[in-house]
């Protein structure tokens, strides 16, 4: 009896997480504060969708309401008024990026196809709906889907399965001695290599089973099931169960069935959406918060929920994965998994370390894959998305990514290897052909001519053109990440080239300004300055806002400026923009200055008004987690402001208790004590401490915090 009520309470403390996760919040475009004002277009759009798959997984079903994989178009709005059927999807959640090699499963009756929200249920396993005369249940695995149809009234039912090739390519086969439905939708690469093949596609294998009433007779099996060019077609009664099983893969049509095999060999549907709740439950209970907040909760499981969808799993049951940048052909794993869609500009900041808390094992992997990409394609990926090179965005984190897991101890891979490939970055220049491919370093020439990418430097060959000081203060801090592995690796003489590099951020501070500025191969800078104006030379912000990008070297951007009054004064001007990665570190600065209580008033402001439980409240694109994982963080009062060093920033922890479950087994325990947005005191395993940032050995060893809160701010 003891042990059956010990497994009942387990099971009762698993489901406690995942009824908190709404996939549906930030469905619709934002209605922050910050993104009234700064957002615009897409950039108004979270851009995810009610993924029903596990987490990091291959595939995802989603309820569709677009039918495009163009650019931008994410797969379902919920103010949409109609939806188009159910999708296996590889959309990049939260980004303006594209779908690819996915595929449209739409049950089409007499009743319509209008989209009634109060009939929908949607959780990270499980999805429920009525579209026309049917009803829809969806639930999934790492690889595969199933979907669960149910006549709600005597009517013809048409399954009509699409790839959803913008280019018209890709097909289906129809096996009815099989029941089965299988197919492929060729992959197209957007940014470097617009429209080219990207050497994959997007396969999947398809069975169904009838479990049907006649609408006439009203005798089970008294159906006839029909094949038609674009999926299959019954008339069936009210009640009469339909189910489809979907295995994908990006090698073919083997690998799709070998992982619907290995995956989904039941036709229980219940059974299987039971097993994914339960490793969502899981996955989500690494961290427990306590609260009487229910919609904190709402926010922090749902912002989990978006921080687990990317990287995306590649490969096969088997091991076998498309090759990076190649043509059609396969790689063999040994062990682990290779992923890809690294939205690296994005998720080295906030995502990516959540997970190097929380799954070292996991992130192991993903370094391993980035890996894996530089040796096949050359080069080290930049912004590695649909296996293939992209030059999207600016920067060269994928350095930063590496390094920050490095110092963290995470080193299950080649170590040399890996270095090899970041160093080729930073010091070597691509031939022509391989750099308008997309690999390599944009503007490096520039960059290590002047220090700094000048603006005579158009940066052509690349998406984002021009951008040359948000590019240079990006490149300052991968070379800073690049020479703390320098240095444990006992690489001198790259050791002071890149330090030396580090520092050039200071390079295109304009004294006059007292801000970041563009700056002239002459040394010039530019004189048409508007410190709060979206300039050429700023990556999607302002110079006032990008002037705060030096996460390595606070202290030495504090002997440029100001630091407090400068941050004041972005803060008192509105011009602190939530909904874009390159302020996200910015409120805790303020914790190098004599005013760290200002970090935590900025802080506990922004988790109030640019988040909440509702359809837009996200306030930008959420670009694979980023913005999810940075409310994970605040919400438990850290920040990693500069991953690579290790430490995180403190700031009020918003719920009474968090307790982060570490995979060593031991366990993180952060308790307030009180009301209030201000921390009075911190207690570290019993001690007194008087500092605003804690190392991440404490993290991943286990602590036991405790902060008390109040109302007014203090001086300690």
């Amino acid at each position: 009896m003891r042990t059956l009520l010990l497994l009942l309470l387990s099971s009762c403390a698993y489901a406690q997480h995942v009824q908190y996760v709404n996939p549906l919040m930030g469905t619709s475009a934002a209605t922050t504060i910050s993104a009234q004002k700064h957002g615009a277009g897409t950039e108004m759009l979270a851009n995810v969708i009610p993924a029903v798959g596990l987490p990091f997984g291959m595939s995802q079903l989603t309820p569709q309401t677009r039918t495009t994989e163009k650019k931008c178009q994410a797969p379902y709005y919920y103010k949409d008024e109609t939806s188009s059927g159910y999708r296996l999807t590889h959309w990049l959640s939260g980004s303006c990026t594209q779908d690819y090699g996915s595929v449209t499963i739409m049950p089409v009756t007499s009743g319509g196809n209008t989209l009634d929200h109060t009939k929908e249920i949607s959780q990270p396993h499980y999805y429920k709906n009525e579209l026309g005369n049917v009803q829809t249940e969806m639930t999934a695995t790492l690889r595969c889907g199933m979907l669960q149809f149910t006549m709600l009234k005597d009517d013809s039912l048409h399954i009509v399965v699409t790839p959803n090739s913008d280019k018209q390519k890709g097909g289906i086969t129809i096996d009815p001695v099989k029941k089965e439905i299988t197919g492929y939708n060729p992959v197209y690469r957007i940014y470097q290599g617009s429209g080219q093949p990207a050497g994959f596609s997007g396969w999947f294998v398809i069975q169904y089973d009838v479990d049907a009433i006649g609408a006439k007779t009203g005798r089970r099996g008294a159906v006839e099931v029909i094949a038609t060019a674009t999926g299959i077609a019954l008339y069936a009664g009210k009640g009469s169960v339909i189910r489809l099983r979907a295995g994908t893969s990006f090698t073919g049509l083997e690998g799709a069935r070998k992982n619907l095999q290995a995956e989904m060999n039941t036709w229980d549907f219940a059974a299987l959406r039971k097993k994914a709740e339960t490793a969502w439950n899981k996955a989500l209970g690494q961290i427990e918060v306590r609260t009487a907040d229910e919609q904190a909760k709402r926010i922090f499981y749902t912002s989990m929920y978006h921080s687990m969808q990317h990287p995306r799993l590649m490969s096969d049951v088997d091991g076998l994965y498309p090759r990076f940048a190649g043509d059609y052909q396969h790689e063999q794993l040994k062990q682990g998994g290779y992923y890809d869609d690294f939205s690296m500009w994005d998720i080295y900041r906030a995502q990516l370390p959540l997970f190097e808390i929380l799954q070292p094992a996991l992130i192991n992997d993903f370094v391993q894959s980035m890996i894996l990409k530089g040796q096949q394609g050359g080069w080290l990926p930049i912004f590695p998305c649909w296996n293939s090179y992209t030059a999207a965005m600016i920067g060269d984190h994928g350095t930063a990514f590496i390094a920050s897991a490095y110092n963290k101890h995470i080193r299950n891979y080649d170590t040399e290897a890996a270095y090899a490939l970041m160093r080729q970055n930073a010091f070597e220049i691509p031939d022509i052909k391989d750099y308008k491919n997309g690999k390599g370093r944009r503007a490096i020439t520039s960059y290590l001519l002047y220090g700094y990418i000048p603006l005579e430097d158009s940066v052509m060959d690349a998406f984002h053109k021009r951008e040359q000081v948000s590019r240079t203060l990006e490149y300052a801090y991968d070379d800073y990440a690049l020479a703390t592995v320098a240095r444990s690796l006992g690489k001198k003489e790259d050791l002071a080239k890149l330090e030396k590099r580090a520092a050039n951020y200071r390079n295109i501070f304009d004294k006059n300004v007292g801000l970041m500025n563009g700056r002239y191969a002459d040394g010039s800078f530019y004189k048409d300055f508007n410190a709060d104006k979206k300039l050429f030379f700023i990556t999607e912000g302002t110079p006032r806002q990008y002037t705060f990008y030096v996460p390595q070297d606070v202290k030495g951007l504090a002997s440029l400026l100001n630091l407090e009054a400068a941050l004041d004064s972005l803060f008192e001007k509105n011009e602190y923009w939530h909904g874009n990665e390159p302020g996200h570190h910015i409120p805790f600065l303020y914790n190098y200055t004599s005013a760290p209580w200002k970090t935590q008033e900025k802080v506990a402001r922004i988790l109030k008004e640019e988040y909440s439980d509702g359809i837009g409240g996200l306030s930008g694109n959420d670009d694979a987690g980023q913005m999810s994982a940075w409310y994970v963080f605040a919400a438990m009062g850290l920040y990693p402001v500069d991953p690579v060093g290790g430490e995180y920033m403190l700031c009020t922890p918003i719920f009474d208790s968090i307790s982060i479950h570490l995979p060593n087994g031991k366990k993180t325990v952060i308790k307030t004590s009180s009301k209030g947005a201000y921390i009075q005191s911190i207690t570290i395993n019993g001690k007194p401490f008087s500092g605003y940032s804690l190392p991440h050995s404490m993290l991943a060893e286990g602590a036991q915090i405790f902060i008390k809160r109040g109302d007014a701010p203090v001086s300690r």
